[in-house]
């Protein structure tokens, strides 16, 4: 505005001199587009290589338990380096360009006060010269017009200079935006239908009717085919070897994936019918990766149900085996637990876990191999507020240590992707399968095992052995 309005007094006072005094705009206009082109690959690289940074230093102190025992130090020191190095060089490559842009920027927008100054400074003694500037009114410059002229360009000058600052920061700005808003425009690939209704009064039915899976469109079956159904009150497991597909199945429930065919029904009706919000409230889910939020102990207990009162946060802690370890700490539920609970033991992380769930009071319960990652006396304590919470809900559990379903209503064997056998503890040890098999191996029967059975173990092993981490 302030460029605008000077323009506007200046033409009026004097077309002439105005012209001389604006003769430098449109090198700054040509600079300027010159300077964005240049710049914005350059700060495009200076936010790639803040993220790699950033990534490099999170991953180190992330795993230093790992880079100390291994005596990596020096090898990680190295790595920072290199992404501080390349940090370094990208933020030099846009400070070269802008050290010479702005100052350009400068000189240019002088010139015009410059020329402004010499030009006006020579017609008040001799006269406009002939030319295009003829009938401006440059042949009659005053010297009262020439100071005004010469105080107003300097007001004009300044906001010119000022036009370099806006452009490095809008453009540094741009190439942060870019990033940012790069990741809030994908796409949700999981979403709620317009027709989704809300998933109400949960009694708990569970029906996988053909439901077949792939990762991509395109891609290799993950799951094939799974059929089977849980009552309101059962408890369904699933075993097999790793990389079967349990896991996958069981995400397929929550829909943190959808169904590449078939469907899954809750109480008779398609997930992919009913409100997300509304069937993840339904389903409760703890798995063997326990992740806490730096916070305190009750934070972490309330997440999912954050208007729960005191009194129920220590009632879920309690039927979790958790209030005992709580009170022994040293500001009790108000303790914080570090980033990831890195102050709290698996297993007591575990059971935070655990009554975060019987907080959530879900009618469905899915247990992903929740107590393979501790020791036997704390997978003793675990298992009793796994019981306590599965007690009258729907619960479908994952386990590698077959122990832990032996009273499942029914136990699914997956392998491959596919249910290769079904039935109770007692029928699938009758049939002499892959459960029986994989019962032989936990009873420490390994030497009276089929020596096919060993060998496909070991082919599986080496092909990495897992699709889902299930």
């Amino acid at each position: 505005m302030t460029v605008v309005g000077v323009a506007v007094i200046l033409f009026s006072l004097n077309a002439g001199l105005a012209v001389v005094a604006l003769v430098a705009v449109p090198l700054l206009v040509a600079f300027t587009l010159w300077f964005m082109r240049a710049v914005e690959p350059r700060y495009a690289a200076v936010r790639s290589s803040v993220g790699r940074l950033n990534t490099r230093l999170e991953n180190s102190l992330s795993g230093i338990e790992l880079v100390k025992t291994t005596n990596a130090e020096e090898y990680e020191n190295r790595r920072v380096r290199a992404a501080s190095e390349e940090y370094h060089r990208t933020n030099m490559d846009v400070l070269k360009l802008s050290y010479f842009y702005r100052p350009g920027m400068e000189l240019l927008a002088g010139l015009s006060f410059a020329a402004t100054f010499v030009a006006g400074g020579l017609w008040l003694f001799t006269g406009a010269p002939p030319g295009p500037l003829a009938g401006t009114g440059a042949e009659g410059l005053e010297v009262g017009v020439f100071v005004t002229f010469v105080l107003l360009t300097q007001r004009f000058v300044a906001p010119l200079a000022q036009v370099s600052n806006i452009v490095d920061w809008y453009e540094n700005a741009k190439a942060s935006g870019e990033r940012v808003f790069g990741l809030m425009d994908v796409p949700a690939r999981i979403s709620d239908d317009p027709d989704a209704a809300e998933l109400t009064e949960v009694r708990g039915d569970v029906a996988y009717d053909g439901v077949s899976f792939a990762y991509e469109e395109d891609g290799e079956r993950v799951l094939s085919d799974l059929t089977f159904s849980a009552a309101a009150g059962d408890t369904v497991a699933l075993v097999g070897p790793t990389g079967a597909g349990k896991s996958t199945a069981l995400k397929l429930l929550l829909r943190l994936y959808d169904v590449t065919e078939g469907e899954i029904r809750v109480d008779g009706r398609d997930v992919r019918d009913v409100r997300l919000a509304s069937l993840r409230d339904a389903v409760g889910y703890v798995g063997q990766e326990t992740f806490l939020f730096d916070g305190t102990i009750a934070e972490n207990v309330r997440y999912g149900r954050f208007d729960a009162s005191d009194e129920e946060v220590v009632r879920a802690a309690t039927a979790a085996e958790a209030h005992d370890f709580i009170t022994t700490l040293p500001d009790g539920y108000d303790t914080r637990v570090g980033e990831r609970g890195v102050k709290l033991s698996g297993g007591q992380r575990q059971r935070i876990s655990i009554a975060r769930t019987v907080l959530q009071d879900p009618a469905i319960l899915v247990l992903d191999e929740a107590t393979s990652a501790v020791d036997t006396e704390t997978e003793l304590l675990i298992q009793r507020s796994l019981d306590r919470l599965a007690a009258d809900r729907t619960t479908f559990v994952i386990a590698h240590r077959l122990s832990t379903v032996r009273d499942a209503d029914l136990i699914l064997v997956l392998d491959r992707g596919r249910i290769v056998e079904r039935g109770t503890h007692e029928e699938l040890l009758a049939r002499d399968g892959l459960y029986a098999k994989l019962w032989g191996v936990q009873a420490g029967t390994i030497e009276e095992l089929p020596r096919a059975f060993v060998e496909r173990a070991k082919r599986r092993g080496a092909n990495g052995g897992a699709a889902d981490g299930g």
